[in-house]
């Protein structure tokens, strides 16, 4: 498994590195229209390789899923933190009642006959 594993980085490695290779060629990266950028007089703008505008824009996409999932799974971690704690809360009340019920009270026939080993008569 461990293999298969360095196995398939190496081909994602392979795969970035070609990536880079086809697309080195310089880009330009404006942050407004230039219609905007006129009527404000300014124009933000930045050149950058290809490969590396698409690395970013890939990043970019994956943290962005990362934090939109985190945000969707927040009730089932809610639920599971109440289920935990009220599996906590049963287990302690479980083996609260054990010790009580292990120890038969002085006084309590009945608990004491039913709790006292069978004796085999022949």
């Amino acid at each position: 498994m461990k293999t298969l594993k360095y196995v398939f980085w190496a081909i994602v490695a392979v795969v970035l590195i070609l990536v880079g290779l086809a697309n080195r060629d310089a880009t330009t990266l404006q942050a407004m229209p230039t219609a905007f950028a006129d009527l404000f007089g300014i124009s933000p703008q930045v050149t950058l390789p290809l490969f590396i505008v698409i690395f970013l824009a890939v990043g970019a996409g994956l943290l962005l899923g990362l934090v939109w999932e985190w945000i969707r799974e927040y009730p089932e971690r809610v639920e599971a933190r109440a289920r935990a704690r009220e599996i906590a809360r049963l287990r302690a009340e479980v083996a609260q009642l054990r010790s009580v019920s292990a120890s038969p009270k002085k006084g309590d026939d009945v608990l004491a006959l039913l709790d006292a080993p069978k004796r085999h008569t022949a």
